[in-house]
């Protein structure tokens, strides 16, 4: 894909917020992210989806999987599977977005129907205290 699909739809929406709620990646015991930095990605049509640097996640965990995908208003997807069971897709990162959700590069986004995604307090919490 030469463009991004901004060129046809100028009004897509694909909004990048910073959140400092502490946010976790796990599957069972086993965490795979942990993060106060994450994106929250709010995407028109879509549901939410956090974002993590990628020094916030066990990459070592993490194997690049060959298969990849286009999004018409991010780029191309890669994506990572857990190294132990090898099979399952977990994980998906654009490592050169477009450049209109150029902060997402390199951040790493898990499915939320096999990895437990939580979001936590923020630090400092909000308080009526």
């Amino acid at each position: 894909m030469e463009h991004s699909g901004y060129v046809e739809r100028p009004d897509y929406r694909v909004d990048l917020l910073a959140r400092r709620n502490r946010v976790t990646a796990s599957i069972g015991d086993l965490v795979l992210a942990d993060s106060e930095r994450c994106l929250l990605v709010d995407e028109q049509d879509h549901g939410l989806v956090f974002y993590f640097p990628p020094d916030h996640v066990r990459l070592d965990l993490l194997a690049d999987d060959d298969r990849s995908s286009i999004c018409p208003f991010k780029g191309i997807a890669s994506y990572r599977r857990l190294v132990h069971d090898g099979v399952e897709v977990v994980a998906w990162s654009y490592l050169t977005p477009f450049p209109e959700v150029a902060p997402l590069a390199g951040y790493v986004a898990f499915y939320q129907d096999v990895v437990d995604v939580r979001v936590g307090s923020a630090v400092p919490a909000v308080s009526g205290r």
